[in-house]
């Protein structure tokens, strides 16, 4: 059994009732692929700022970089192409597109869910008013709704459902 056989088959044992008759498997299958990334990324950053840095002043010679954004940008990579991973051979394994143009739209997306996250984020708390916090949770809700429509309808489009 290859890896992405063996990771669908661990999510699909918690796709019982209620939630198999609520949530298509699709969508199950991305929330899980979705939050064990998030888990993943979590953990890298944490190793990487404080093992890998050291919590220490990245000196780059033309700039300096600060421990916390030096560890965001070493582990956006990481979440990046495991994220596609899991979504290409997990959540959407049938696309009949061309690996590269998956990639390709793949990264689009994730830019597109930045500004997405960006803009909600300034709405929800520049707008409406909502403390910092309790916005990015619902900005966290609008990123994950067009993350998943752009990863079902664009970046693996013609993906049939298993």
């Amino acid at each position: 059994m290859r890896v992405a056989e063996f990771i669908a088959a661990l999510i699909d044992r918690f796709y019982i009732r209620p939630v198999a008759a609520v949530i298509p498997r699709q969508v199950f299958r991305y929330a899980a692929c979705g939050g064990a990334n998030v888990l993943f990324g979590w953990v890298c950053y944490f190793l990487i700022y404080n093992y890998a840095l050291g919590q220490r002043l990245v000196d780059l010679g033309f700039v300096a970089v600060s421990a916390h954004v030096a560890a965001m940008l070493l582990t956006f990579p990481l979440t990046f192409f495991a994220g596609f991973w899991l979504n290409r051979n997990v959540a959407f394994r049938r696309s009949p597109l061309p690996s590269g143009t998956q990639l390709f739209r793949y990264l689009l997306s994730v830019l597109g869910s930045i500004g997405v996250n960006y803009v909600s984020l300034k709405f929800f708390v520049e707008t409406c008013h909502v403390w910092a916090t309790p916005s990015q949770m619902l900005a966290t809700c609008v990123t994950t709704a067009y993350s998943f429509f752009a990863a079902k309808y664009f970046t693996f489009r013609h993906a049939e459902r298993d």
